[in-house]
């Protein structure tokens, strides 16, 4: 069974993800961040690879404010973190703690995520799983698909 991102978390999952974030970002790292998107990006999906670079690319924009990039820093070591509410390796489901975390810091920091980053991302996405919309969103709409190829960068 595939995990759909539509259906998000439980509130208590949402409120457990927010409130600990900020314990979370110790665990970032530019290396950490692209070695799991390179070794998970079709386990997890292209709705979960194309939230995390949203917040990568926003995080190195220059004109993302230090606070933003902090709630960003939090999500993305979240998403590092290889022990985390729903361990990764659990398929179909693994990564729906860490779109959840994603999608918390993206809706907090949305005035970070300007054109150009989405640019940015949109193009990696497209590097990686070979295109997306028109619209510049992922082409799935699941967390995951066993079809899916993914295109090494």
């Amino acid at each position: 069974m595939e995990a759909n991102p539509k259906q998000g978390l439980s509130p208590e999952q949402e409120k457990a993800i927010g409130d600990n974030m900020t314990k979370y970002e110790k665990h970032y790292s530019e290396e950490g961040f692209w070695s799991k998107i390179k070794k998970y990006a079709k386990q997890a999906g292209e709705v979960v690879v194309h939230a995390g670079l949203l917040l990568y690319y926003a995080l190195k924009s220059p004109k993302t404010p230090t606070r933003a990039k902090m709630q960003i820093y939090g999500a993305l070591g979240y998403l590092i973190l290889p022990v985390d509410l729903i361990p990764d390796f659990v398929l179909g489901m693994g990564f729906l703690d860490d779109w959840g975390a994603l999608a918390l810091a993206i809706k907090s920091v949305s005035e970070a995520i300007d054109d150009e980053v989405k640019r940015q991302a949109k193009e990696k996405v497209d590097d990686l799983f070979g295109g997306t919309e028109e619209d510049g969103q992922p082409k799935s709409t699941v967390m995951s698909s066993p079809a899916q190829e993914v295109r090494q960068p």
